[in-house]
């Protein structure tokens, strides 16, 4: 697995984007709406959201029973309760950044610690019973991250 390249592409992503992010006004993190009718920040809480989820995910597959089921929290829009309940357009911004980077930076430090022995244990979606293996949960990060810093640059280019 080239998981090193997935690391590395994730903490370049983020030493890119964190510096870019702090230097945009107000209103382009408050008012600009994508397709999902998300703001940036509501787009960054997201990336936080998905990344507590998929480390829990991750942790969870070395340890339970195979296959194991949990939770998708992105099913059905719950991801969207999870933007409003925590009300992610309210958030300190420079906090939110922080979180957003760290959350990150711990995600990349949980997948350089998986088990190698662990990387075909599988994932029972709740919501589709569709099984993932750990190994292609990791691999798909990458483009999930990358994907919602496409949609930011594409508000800020608005």
């Amino acid at each position: 697995m080239d998981f090193p390249n997935i690391t590395n592409e994730i903490l370049k992503g983020l030493s890119t984007w964190e510096s870019k992010l702090t230097k945009l006004s107000e209103d382009t993190i408050m008012k600009k709406h994508n397709d999902q009718n998300r703001t940036i920040k509501e787009i960054l809480g997201h990336m936080v959201d998905s990344a507590s989820n998929n480390t829990h995910r991750i942790i969870h597959l070395q340890y339970q029973n195979n296959p194991f089921s949990f939770p998708d929290y992105a099913a059905n829009g719950n991801n969207d309760r999870w933007i409003s309940i925590q009300n992610y357009q309210k958030e300190h911004w420079g906090n939110l950044i922080q979180h957003w980077k760290y959350s990150h930076i711990h995600l990349v430090h949980v997948i350089k610690n998986v088990n190698p022995e662990k990387l075909d244990n599988e994932w029972i979606a709740d919501s589709t019973s569709d099984k993932i293996r750990l190994k292609d949960m990791i691999t798909d990060f990458l483009r999930h991250f990358n994907l919602h810093i496409a949609e930011i640059q594409e508000l800020i280019d608005k």
